[in-house]
Formats: C-alpha cells, structure tokens, sequence
C-alpha cells in the first residue's frame, strides 16, 4: 500500500470489474493552512476598514483595505479551489473536476488521447505549485499534491497530467477503453 504523506488523504476509487465508469479522488489538506492564511488577510483588511481613523490619509488606507481584501480573496478561493480533485472516466469522456464545487473543470473525449501512463511521482515543484498549471514544453496539469498521477498523451501532441491515487488502475482503465487506431 502506498504511503501518504502529511496532509494527504487516500482518494477513493470504484471500477467494478467490467464497470464502465472508473473514479478517483486526490486530496491536501495542507492546503487549508494557505487558505487560513488567506482568511486572516481578508479579516485584516476588513478590521483595518471598520478600526481605521479615515480622517486623514484617505488614499493609503483605502488601497491597504482593497489590497488586503483582494489578496485575501484570491489566496482563499485559489487554495479552495484545489484542495481536492476528483477524476472521472466513463467510456467516451475522461471528467477532471476540482474543488468543492467542481470548478475548474475539464473534460477529454476519449477519442482525443493517444495513451495514458501513470507517472509514480508528480510534485507541485516540477509544475511551479498547485493548482492548474501549464509549462511549455511539458504541458497543463491539475496538481493537488505530490504523488502518483496519470498522464495522458493527446492527439494534438500535448499531454495532461493529474495527480489522482490509484492512478495505475486509471491507466487500466483509459487503455482499455482506447479506439485501436489511436494507440498506433
């Protein structure tokens, strides 16, 4: 069985034997303490605006409040956003959805990939952090934490990767599902 690191929970999986939907999580909870982090600048910003004297220095107050307020923000649902993924394979699509709510999501017909491989260690420093990314050269990937992932080759020569546990059944799964022209 595969270790966990901190703050990593084992996703969970269902691929009945001749089922043709395969699903896979991947979750950090690490990534809570960065939407703390952003919490407490929007809390900030908001106390900084209710405690603050706006008698004098208007200008500088008011961008301390927005600034704060805004990085709070976007620290806050940036980090919500990929504290989880959950991955989707039925027999035509493959369904990468993220965070609590699903956005952002992306979808890959089936027809489009070449192949799939699973990648044993996938690290948020080989794709510059969380989140969706994309590094020229390598290609978009949806990291959530480090670890075992899938990586499909698509039919325009790019790949995407996602970080999912058991992604070697994934692998399974998407290979026998492959038109036979497409693996040529």
């Amino acid at each position: 069985m595969r270790q966990h690191a901190a703050g990593e929970q084992p996703g969970r999986r269902t691929a009945a034997p001749g089922s043709d939907i395969w699903t896979g999580h991947a979750h950090n909870r690490v990534q809570w303490l960065l939407a703390l982090g952003g919490l407490a600048c929007l809390a900030l910003g908001i106390q900084l605006a209710v405690a603050s004297s706006w008698a004098t220095g208007i200008a500088a107050l008011a961008m301390s409040v927005v600034g704060l307020i805004a990085v709070g923000l976007l620290i806050l649902f940036g980090t919500l956003a990929f504290l989880q993924v959950a991955v989707k394979v039925d027999k035509d699509h493959l369904e990468v959805r993220c965070g609590h709510v699903g956005l952002p999501r992306r979808r890959i017909p089936l027809d489009h990939v070449v192949d799939a491989d699973f990648a044993p260690r996938v690290t948020p420093r080989q794709w510059g952090g969380w989140g969706y990314r994309w590094r020229p050269g390598i290609g978009t990937a949806v990291v959530v934490r480090r670890g075992e992932g899938l990586v499909l080759s698509l039919g325009d020569g790019r790949k995407f990767t996602v970080t999912v546990d058991d992604a070697e059944s994934a692998v399974r799964h998407i290979r026998d599902r492959l038109k036979p022209t497409a693996a040529l």
